[in-house]
This record gives structure tokens, C-alpha cells and sequence, in this order.
């Protein structure tokens, strides 16, 4: 048996502990201590996110996210008393980084409106809005879209980018919407007359707004009719029940008046080419 060899190791390995030990206890303390400050940090961030009004939807993520990054700042910190060489590693992170955000371009766009979206609070929870031609009420906004339900009962996913990046109709913010109801008349007919009777009909129609007063108005001219737009005001919660009501009460009315309207008694039939 080398006991010279074995009295090298030994002093080798007491170097290696009096080198690393107090490195290792000054780590444990760091971690400690920083993890503890961390969650206090946090929970500080949360109260004072909630008292600013952030959006219930945005405070968690926020949180949490700065929870993160804090959380790896300690341990860089801890790696670096450690004496560990994070050339490489920084390195390899920045390349997946960057291609990570060439993959998820649109993700991360989506992303970003989302953050404008809950800071900005263009609308919330329960209101209808109109996006482009999508019309609906807001059932849940994400980070990265935006759920709509239409009155057809049909869940719009709308990624956020498109909304930050079209006109934005919040009528629940303006308190009423306007609905857009089209009806025809003959040509013989009096224009004042069925004018007369569509406003009638609407007043009994419940919902209906008093104040702006419903429109009434030619819209165009086709080969067999004239095209009106019968256009009342409801608060957006009425919007689907108003429009079957309003409906129902002017084929009541065109009834009631014998108000006739143009339309095919039969079917067409032409020949088939070879």
C-alpha cells in the first residue's frame, strides 16, 4: 500500500473541502434567504397589482413570471459563488431563445396584444363587442385570444393580435346597440304609410328603447320591391330576443294592413345542357 498516495488524496480532498465548504454554506444561505425574499417580493407585487386594478386575469401571470426571473437571478447568483463557468450555458440559452422566438412569432404577438388587451382594458368580462365582422359577448380574455360567444351561441376563439390590430366596437361601454333589420315594400306602396306602421309595430315590441328612437329609412331599390332598414336600439343582453320580436310584430303588422311584398308562387324549370 502507497501511503504516500493516500496522504496526497487525503490532503487533497481536505483542500477541496476548506476550498468548497464555506462556498457551499454561503450558498445554502443565499438560497435560503432568497427564495424567502423572493415570496415576499411576490406577494407584495400582488397586493400592489390589486390595488392598481389589474386585471384579475393579468395579476397571476405577472406574478408569477417575475417569481421566475427572480427566482433564476438567485440561482445564477448561487452558481456563480459556486464558481461554476456559465459561459456555455448563457450561450446555449440565447441560441434556444432565438429559435424559439423565430418558431413562435405569431404566439408571441398574440402574446403581447394579450398583455395590452388586461392592462389596457379596451373591454371586459361580459361585454359585446364587435371585432371586424365578429359580434358577440366576452366569455374569458387570455393572454393569447380572446373567447366570444355570438348570439347564434357559437364560442368566437379570437387570437389578440387581430383584435389590437382592427377597430374595436365595445357597445356595452355605450350602453345600446343598434339593430340592423331589413323588410321590403312594393313600389305602389306609400313610403310614410309603411313608415308609419313599422314604428307602431315596434312600440309594443318590450326592450325597444324609447331614446334614440328606432330609424326607419329606404335602403335601395330592387327589380321587384323597395328595401327599407328598420333600425331600433336595445341594450346589447336584448339583442337576440328584440330582433325575433321585432320581426314577429312587422309580419303582424304588413299582415294587418295588407302590406304586400313580392315574391316567386312557383318554381322555374329550364332545360339541361349535354
Amino acid at each position: 500500500m502507497d501511503w504516500n498516495k493516500i496522504d496526497e488524496y487525503l490532503q487533497l480532498a481536505t483542500d477541496k473541502v476548506v476550498f468548497y465548504l464555506p462556498r457551499i454554506l454561503l450558498a445554502v444561505i443565499i438560497f435560503w434567504v432568497g427564495f424567502k425574499l423572493v415570496q415576499k417580493l411576490v406577494e407584495l407585487l400582488k397586493k400592489g397589482l390589486e390595488k392598481t386594478g389589474f386585471s384579475e386575469t393579468l395579476r397571476p401571470f405577472l406574478a408569477s413570471t417575475v417569481g421566475a426571473v427572480l427566482k433564476g437571478a438567485v440561482l445564477f447568483i448561487i452558481a456563480t459563488v459556486l464558481g461554476a463557468d456559465l459561459t456555455g450555458l448563457f450561450a446555449i440559452l440565447a441560441a434556444a431563445a432565438f429559435a424559439i422566438g423565430m418558431a413562435l412569432q405569431g404566439s408571441l404577438g398574440n402574446f403581447a396584444s394579450g398583455i395590452l388587451i388586461l392592462t389596457l382594458k379596451p373591454f371586459k368580462v361580459g361585454d359585446w363587442i364587435q371585432v371586424d365582422d365578429k359580434f358577440g359577448r366576452v366569455t374569458e380574455i387570455g393572454i393569447f385570444s380572446t373567447d366570444v360567444l355570438t348570439p347564434g351561441n357559437k364560442i368566437l376563439i379570437i387570437p389578440n393580435s387581430m383584435i389590437t390590430e382592427s377597430v374595436v366596437t365595445n357597445f356595452t361601454e355605450k350602453g345600446m346597440i343598434r339593430l340592423e333589420l331589413e323588410v321590403t315594400m312594393p313600389y305602389e306602396e306609400s313610403f310614410p304609410k309603411v313608415e308609419r306602421i313599422l314604428c307602431t309595430a315596434l312600440k309594443d315590441v318590450q326592450h325597444i328603447l324609447d331614446e334614440p328612437k328606432p330609424e326607419v329609412g329606404i335602403l335601395n331599390f330592387d327589380s321587384h320591391n323597395v328595401q327599407l332598414t328598420v333600425r331600433p336600439y336595445v341594450k346589447p343582453d336584448n339583442f337576440w330576443e328584440v330582433t325575433f320580436n321585432a320581426h314577429k310584430a312587422i309580419k303582424n303588422a304588413f299582415h294587418s294592413h295588407n302590406i304586400k311584398v313580392a315574391y316567386s308562387e312557383g318554381v322555374e324549370i329550364g332545360k339541361i345542357g349535354e
